[in-house]
């Protein structure tokens, strides 16, 4: 089988130089691509089936919870793959082609040799069965979260907007959002994400916005996750417990922003890998009657608050927030915009010092 791989990789290199196509890192090739589900759980009604009354549930069981795993894995990858983790209201079309039709983080990262894998959560997407019940409301809301995703203040856009300014790509922006077919559950989503960690035998998780809270998680639950990207992370932090500070008051309709408190040896298992996390352009710095930028002022705030405290206990966080760096218009979606290559050199310059990028 082996040699038979080998074989069909020369074929493909043969090929690409018959064509002219030169196969270096303009062009990709892959060792193999995929998917999968991981995790999850079973129901199972009481009672026993019966083949003669098929609709009933008796008897019956149910495979829900898990994640979906698209994987693609390039010929002669890196060491270390990237793992993705979209957020709320998202799917693992989050990191796939920008709402503009250029490469997203997948496809960069996969040009330079990094394996990827983009993981719907349990109840969403294409791991939409959920164990649980919920009803699915059809809410009008695209507004709301243009003005919360910092694109803007609706129907403008701010000033020197990274998110690209056209009909259609806010159209597919709209389009990519998707249910919960389940109640969230954070600890459902650590545990399939860090059975995922143990299958393919460790990575680089890249999370974003919600993804942030199940990320810290499946870090303490496998041994592993080699290091933890965060954009955006907007809720979840942890703390160890006596050491989690007062809710942050905001005007965000999400109320004041609190912190979870776990137990120092769980969280210790934070000060075990390099941390970085990145927010964007359109952040308050005090107070503002700007709901949207108030919010996210908030979370900012936690998220150095969160950084300082694994720093403290010995680990090796750090906070990027881009303006500071030189770097403007960037929204909640900052991996997805004009800039995103500008971006993925960044992370990929931080995986390099990391030594993290063999």
């Amino acid at each position: 089988m082996k040699k038979f791989k080998l074989l069909l990789v020369a074929a493909v290199m043969s090929l690409c130089t018959a064509c002219s196509i030169n196969a270096s890192n303009d062009h990709i090739i892959l060792g193999t691509q995929g998917s999968f589900f991981v995790g999850g759980t079973v129901k199972t009604a009481p009672g026993t089936y019966d083949t003669q009354q098929p609709l009933k549930s008796d008897g019956q069981t149910l495979h829900g919870d898990h994640a979906y795993v698209q994987y693609q894995i390039p010929v002669q990858p890196k060491e270390n793959p990237l793992v993705f983790l979209h957020g709320a209201g998202q799917s693992a079309r989050t990191w796939d082609t920008t709402p503009d039709g250029r490469e997203g983080f997948a496809t960069i990262f996969l040009r330079r040799h990094f394996a990827t894998y983009l993981v719907d959560q349990p109840r969403r997407g294409r791991a939409g069965r959920s164990t649980v019940d919920e009803t699915i409301k059809a809410v009008p809301d695209d507004q709301f979260w243009f003005d919360n995703f910092r694109m803007g203040q609706w129907p403008q856009y701010y000033p020197g907007s990274q998110f690209p300014q056209t009909a259609s790509a806010l159209e597919q922006f709209f389009r990519q959002m998707t249910p919960n077919t389940g109640a969230y559950d954070e600890q459902l989503i650590a545990t399939d994400l860090a059975a995922l960690m143990d299958k393919i035998g460790g990575g680089i998780l890249v999370t974003h916005s919600q993804g942030g809270g199940p990320g810290w998680h499946a870090a303490i639950k496998s041994k592993h996750v080699r290091a933890i990207v965060a954009y955006e992370p907007g809720s979840g932090f942890v703390f160890p417990q006596g050491e989690a500070p007062e809710p942050l008051d905001t005007i965000s309709p999400f109320g004041a922003l609190g912190a979870t408190s776990i137990p120092l040896n769980d969280f210790m298992q934070l000060t075990k890998m390099p941390i970085i996390i990145y927010y964007g352009d359109y952040i308050a710095t005090k107070p503002s009657d700007n709901w949207a930028m108030d919010s996210w002022r908030v979370r900012l705030q936690m998220a150095q608050l969160f950084a300082d405290c694994i720093n403290r206990h010995g680990g090796d966080a750090t906070v990027v927030h881009l303006p500071e760096q030189g770097i403007y218009g960037n929204s909640h979606f900052l991996f997805a915009e004009k800039n995103n290559v500008q971006l993925a050199d960044m992370l990929e310059s931080w995986l390099k010092a990391k030594g993290l990028d063999e």
